[in-house]
């Protein structure tokens, strides 16, 4: 894993979220499934039942695909970078609506953000297959 840095950031990030996921469900007792308000982890960031069992599932695929091979971290890091900018970025319009079904809030964006950052930018500049320099292989 220590030559890969895609292995290392997808399982870092893999156990984290598997972490928040978890930790999640202490706060979010009482808190309907898919309620626009939810529970505040750490204090900051808005949860319900279905961003916890997300935070869960995302945890798990990167985790899993950091322990498997430099070659699915990298796809995991790219496809789950992109969700979160998406997410990042939309969710800014979803708070104050019924549509917000994961209770996002402020801070919940900026860290979806910052984790697409991170994880888009190893996944698209690390671990590179080498460029074959016009030599027949």
């Amino acid at each position: 894993m220590r030559s890969s840095p895609n292995r290392l950031v997808a399982a870092i990030f893999g156990a984290v979220y598997l972490l928040v996921g978890l930790l999640g469900f202490a706060v979010t007792g009482g808190v309907g499934f898919i309620a626009t308000e939810g529970g505040l982890l750490l204090g900051v960031f808005e949860v319900n039942p279905l961003h916890n069992i997300a935070h869960l599932l995302i945890g798990a695929a990167l985790l899993a695909t950091g322990l498997i091979s430099a070659a699915a971290a990298k796809a995991a890091n790219i496809t789950i970078g992109a969700v979160y900018l998406l997410l990042g970025m939309v969710g800014f319009f979803l708070v104050g609506t019924a549509l917000n079904i994961l209770a996002l809030n402020t801070s919940d964006h900026f860290l979806h953000l910052a984790s697409a950052i991170v994880l888009l930018g190893v996944g698209l500049a690390a671990d590179r297959s080498p460029k074959l320099s016009g030599r027949t292989v």
